[in-house]
């Protein structure tokens, strides 16, 4: 039995910022997402990792090098596990959009058309390059425990194609920067082993 391990990436200047970054380059961890992905990397010392996928945007991959290092193990970059294509609200500040669009994030996990319509991805093209991905995983590293390092909202795809999560549920759920959410593969049936598993340092700390 493998085990399937996302990583969202550490804080990075987007987050502290409020900024709706998407797939814009440039945008790096801050010095605490830096912290936070050491902590994180040394929590995957104990879980005997065979392998690293990453996402190509930076705060990703910093967070996938950190861990890679950590463990010697390499990393292997994958498009499959990019950040949402934010379409017209890309570098956008939460409050601005909320203000001129209502809550975009509820319309995205609802599925509702204004959210292709201003060229976002949509939450099923999400699953779907996603699961696309963990299929190839489990196929190459059969048995073999996995980290996936990628954004809050493809962890969150990959979770709702095991538990049933209403639209609300998904937004108010928040993956913690530099958490680990863990899967348990068997016969390609999934159990959630750990949602949010941070150094026990972070609980009295804001994520």
């Amino acid at each position: 039995m493998g085990q399937i391990i996302f990583l969202r990436h550490g804080q990075a200047k987007n987050n502290t910022d409020r900024i709706l970054a998407g797939r814009t380059e440039g945008i790096p961890l801050t010095e605490t997402g830096i912290k936070q992905a050491q902590h994180t990397a040394e929590l995957l010392e104990h879980m005997n990792i065979s392998a690293i996928y990453s996402s190509p945007i930076q705060r990703a991959k910093h967070t996938a090098e950190i861990a890679g290092r950590h463990n010697s193990v390499d990393v292997t970059i994958d498009e499959r596990l990019i950040e949402l294509d934010m379409g017209k609200f890309t570098g956008m500040h939460y409050d601005q959009i909320f203000n001129s669009h209502g809550n975009v994030f509820m319309k995205f996990y609802n599925g509702e058309l204004e959210i292709a319509h201003n060229g976002v991805e949509t939450f099923s093209q999400v699953k779907n390059r996603v699961l696309s991905l963990v299929d190839h995983v489990i196929e190459k590293h059969p048995d073999e425990n996995v980290v996936l390092v990628t954004h809050m909202d493809p962890i969150k795809a990959m979770l709702s194609t095991i538990v049933e999560l209403s639209p609300t549920n998904l937004f108010e759920l928040i993956i913690a920067n530099a958490s680990l959410n863990i899967f348990r593969e068997k016969e390609n049936r999934f159990s959630i082993s750990g949602l949010n598993v941070m150094h026990p340092s972070r609980f009295d700390q804001g994520w």
